[in-house]
């Protein structure tokens, strides 16, 4: 069992994209804790005699919140969408960085105190390791989401696919690495995480009616379809497409179908 585990992930580390040696043994730490926390999980809920767990996102870990119950509607009630730009090429995580001026940078970000009930740790959580991807349109043009929210003082790689964040004085349990959009939900406990507890880690204001410094009515979209609630209360499950436009006009959602190692 344990041989095919180690074949299948030196197959997809080949066809992986280049990396940086530096990135590359990053990632192999966080892979062997990753499977660690797994099997320990797995280990536990054996000796607890627990059959089965309702999973959100994804996670085999007993849920410690309900799963959300999404209010979405179709993207038809909006009228005609415009089609989303081509995105720009791969990042150090194998997600497309836009080519786009950044929403705005993390000069706001929490230095390190609880928010929303979401700590600061000196090491990164794996016992609930999800990842989501998040846009923004403000009048129609794409916004950059920056690299290292959630992590102060960032220390980042620099590598040929971008920058990427190895560390910094503290880890929130939502945060990002590179400028591609992938917010890191990596947590001690499966919980069910919100957009908008994302948006007070960076600091920034989201609103039916702000998304950080941009103003307007703000449509969103939680996996292709419209978001009709609360943008704050969209919830961060694993490998969600979650999108905010700002203005008009309004732009079709972007989809990430290729996750990569994420």
């Amino acid at each position: 069992m344990t041989s095919g585990r180690t074949s299948k992930r030196r197959r997809a580390e080949n066809s992986a994209r280049p990396r940086s040696g530096t990135l590359k043994a990053l990632e192999a730490k966080r892979s062997r804790t990753r499977l660690l926390a797994a099997f320990g999980a797995a280990a536990t809920v054996a000796g607890l005699g627990i059959g089965s767990a309702i999973a959100v996102g994804g996670s085999s870990a007993a849920p410690m919140s309900p799963r959300p119950i999404l209010d979405v509607g179709p993207l038809s009630a909006l009228g005609p969408l415009v089609p989303p730009p081509a995105q720009g090429t791969l990042g150090p995580e194998a997600i497309s960085i836009p080519i786009a001026p950044v929403l705005t940078t993390t000069v706001t970000d929490a230095a390190g105190a609880s928010v929303d009930g979401v700590s600061c740790d000196t090491s990164e959580q794996v016992v609930y390791h999800i990842h989501v991807h998040l846009t923004v349109f403000v009048d129609g043009t794409q916004r950059q989401i920056p690299f290292g929210i959630g992590v102060p003082d960032p220390q980042v790689q620099p590598t040929s696919q971008g920058a990427f964040v190895v560390s910094g004085s503290c880890f929130y349990w939502l945060h990002t690495h590179a400028a591609d959009g992938i917010i890191h939900v990596e947590s001690p406990t499966q919980r069910t995480y919100t957009l908008g507890q994302f948006f007070d880690i960076w600091g920034q204001t989201l609103s039916a009616t702000h998304v950080g410094p941009a103003t307007g009515t703000v449509v969103a979209f939680y996996n292709g379809r419209q978001y009709l609630a609360d943008p704050r209360n969209i919830p961060l499950t694993q490998h969600a497409n979650v999108q905010l436009d700002v203005g008009s006009p309004l732009v079709g959602p972007v989809t990430v179908t290729s996750w990569g190692q994420l």
